[in-house]
Order: structure tokens, then C-alpha cells, then sequence
């Protein structure tokens, strides 16, 4: 009998641990990936129909090569799935311009060469008309290489790559404890024992609960969808109405992207200072008039011409770490542990370079794009 069942496990199939399967398959490297329910499920945090990309990274310098690196991965990813993931529409970045979200995404412009164009208030409401009362002293920063990542579709194109490439899944599979042992892990699961060198951990929400000192908070965020007015109203369409970012004067950011696909106009409130702490395992997924009431009621005076109440709402959870970003690398420099989580809510778009990191850190390499930044043991 075999001493291990494989070299590597991947816990959670999510966005990032669904890449860093593919990723390590690709490498040759025997892995097996354990999702507790089906890979593209709505039960985590990588779900939600679109999701928006972008190279201006406003959170860290460090992430714009993370995020170039991980559009050349998305288009890799794409082409072996002979499907579209990725929809170039560009995006659209507003607010003061020495503000957070406007101000920050020309920051990273400039810093590191990125193609933008900038536009007045007046400019901004004749070009983009449903993004009304704009204040003179705001702008509107145009990112051509922004877009739509289609999450759950991209998912499952990863978990299939993989799967060409050798890869195991096991799926409604959950870890309920694992053990370190001389050389290794030992997953115990729903399933039974899995011996592995080597373990990393992508479950999202569920991190904390699996690997201690990790300073980590899940909060509940509410994804709504409105239906426009005017049945067939072209303005809300997504090349009229490209995803965004909008910075209101109270500081609000609201954001979102134009009907597409079939999907209606999708919007949000950027981490929302009264977002509800949760527990993933007593998660609760209904939904009420707490979860909208907030969004609902800036849309007449900022973007009119929707339904005063949502088509649709969903429940997603966004994890936080203290300083807003990634936690990825080997906690405590322990060789046989790999963790990636604390998303920020910004953690989507660099799914693809994230699952390449991880990788790379198995199989001992330097990452292609730095990211010490993100040491889960900076917090000492």
C-alpha cells in the first residue's frame, strides 16, 4: 500500500483553489482537488454571473503585475476551454479625483504604464447619461482593458483543465480534520483518509476555522440585480453602461455593470460599514429588505431609471484581513502547509495568477510575480 494518495491536495474548488489545480496538473505534479459541493456552486464566494476585472489595482502597487500576469492566464484558460470567459468592454472608474477610487486608479496608471483616459463630470453624464449627478469636482477614468469575467463558467473550464492533465476530484467532500505528520498531512474527510505531502488550503470563509493565528473576519455581502424601467432601454446595456466603480462624496462606492447575456443590471455597495459578521456554517442564505434597502435608495438620485426593487439578490461572503489584503504562502514557514485566502473583495480577477503562485510555492520556485506582500506571516 502506497504511503501517500497523492503529492499534493487542493481544499476548496473555488476560484483560486480551482486554478491552483489546474496550475499544478499542468506541472505534472500528482494532485488531487477536494470541494466540499460541486465546483461553480453559490454556496462561497466566487459566484454571481460577472465579476469585474481590471489592471489599475488601487488596493497595492504589487498587485497590477499580479493582475497583467493573471489576464495573460485568463486568455490561456479561455482558449483551452474554447469558450468566452473574459468580455473586454472596458471599465469605468469615478469619483474626486484625488480620491480613493478615481485618484488611486491614476495613481496605478501612471506608476505603471497603463492606457486610461480621463473624463470631466460634463463629459462623463453626455458619454455615460445614466450616471447622473455626477459633482463637477469628480472625473471619470476610462480603462480599456477592464471587463467581465464569467466566475462560475471559469471554474469549472479550470477544474476541467486540470482534470485533462491528471488531476483527481473529489467532490461533495468535506475536511473535518487533518493531522501533520512527519513528511506530510493527513486530510481526514466525509470520505474517508487522504495522505498527501503537501496540502494547500483554499476554502475561502472557512480558512480560520482550519488553520489557526490567521487574522481573518467574514462578513455577509449582499449582490443585487435591477431590472431597467423601460423594457429593452439600451443605455443600461453593457457597452453603454461598461462595469464601474463609483465614488460618492460621502465616500460610498457604489458599484456594478450593464445587462448582458441575460442578466440584468447587477450593483453593489463596496465594503459596506454595516456589513454583518457571519459564521460559513451557520450560514444564514435568505434574504430581506436589509440587504437591498441601502442600494435601493441611492439609485433615483445617481443612476434613475431602474425598478425601485431588485430582480434578484444573493448572498456572498467576503473575508478580510486587517490590512486588505491576500493571505497566501506557507504559515510559519512550514513546508507542508500552503494557505490562500482573505479575498477583500478584490481577490477574483487574479484568480488565475494567484493559482499559478501557489503552485510555484509547492513545487519550491520562485513566483513569477512577487508577492511577499502577502505573507500570511506578516501579522506577527
Amino acid at each position: 500500500m502506497a504511503r501517500w494518495d497523492a503529492e499534493v491536495a487542493v481544499v476548496g474548488l473555488g476560484a483560486w483553489g480551482a486554478c491552483a489545480l489546474w496550475q499544478l496538473a499542468e506541472r505534472g505534479v500528482d494532485v488531487v482537488g477536494v470541494e466540499r459541493h460541486e465546483p461553480g456552486h453559490s454556496l462561497g464566494s466566487s459566484h454571481g454571473g460577472s465579476r469585474m476585472f481590471r489592471v489599475t489595482c488601487l488596493e497595492h502597487p504589487g498587485l497590477v503585475p499580479l493582475a497583467r500576469r493573471s489576464r495573460e492566464l485568463w486568455s490561456r484558460l479561455e482558449d483551452s476551454a474554447d469558450q468566452q470567459l473574459f468580455f473586454p468592454v472596458g471599465g469605468l472608474l469615478i469619483g474626486p479625483k484625488d480620491g480613493r477610487v478615481a485618484g488611486g486608479t491614476l495613481t496605478a496608471a501612471y506608476r505603471h504604464g497603463i492606457e486610461v483616459s480621463t473624463l470631466t463630470a460634463q463629459a462623463l453624464r453626455f458619454h455615460y447619461p445614466r450616471h447622473v449627478r455626477v459633482p463637477e469636482g469628480h472625473i471619470g477614468v476610462r480603462e480599456p482593458s477592464a471587463g467581465i469575467i464569467r466566475p462560475e463558467l471559469s471554474i469549472r473550464a479550470a477544474v476541467n483543465r486540470a482534470e485533462k492533465y491528471g488531476a483527481r476530484v473529489l467532490t461533495d467532500t468535506r475536511i473535518a480534520t487533518y493531522d501533520l505528520v512527519p513528511d506530510g498531512v493527513v486530510l481526514r474527510t466525509s470520505q474517508g483518509e487522504l495522505r498527501v505531502r503537501q496540502v494547500v488550503f483554499t476554502v475561502g470563509s472557512w480558512l480560520s476555522s482550519l488553520v489557526d493565528g490567521l487574522p481573518l473576519r467574514t462578513v455577509r455581502m449582499p449582490i443585487t440585480w435591477y431590472r431597467p424601467l423601460e423594457q429593452g432601454d439600451e443605455s443600461f446595456a453593457l457597452e453603454q453602461f461598461p462595469v464601474f466603480m463609483r465614488e460618492l462624496d460621502d465616500g460610498t462606492i457604489l458599484w456594478g455593470n450593464g445587462t448582458e447575456g441575460g442578466h440584468d443590471v447587477k450593483l453593489g455597495i463596496e465594503d459596506r460599514a454595516d456589513a454583518l459578521p457571519l459564521d460559513p456554517e451557520a450560514y444564514d442564505r435568505s434574504v430581506g429588505p436589509g440587504d437591498w434597502f441601502a442600494l435601493t435608495s441611492l439609485l433615483p438620485a445617481k443612476l434613475p431609471g431602474l425598478e425601485p426593487l431588485p430582480s434578484k439578490v444573493a448572498v456572498c461572503m467576503l473575508t478580510r484581513t486587517p490590512d486588505g489584503q491576500f493571505v497566501i504562502g506557507r504559515p510559519g514557514g512550514d513546508p507542508r502547509v500552503v494557505v490562500a485566502g482573505g479575498d477583500n473583495a478584490h481577490g477574483f480577477k487574479h484568480a488565475t495568477g494567484i493559482g499559478e503562485a501557489l503552485a510555484e510555492i509547492v513545487r519550491g520556485e520562485e513566483t513569477t510575480v512577487p508577492i511577499g506582500f502577502m505573507s500570511p506571516n506578516r501579522f506577527g
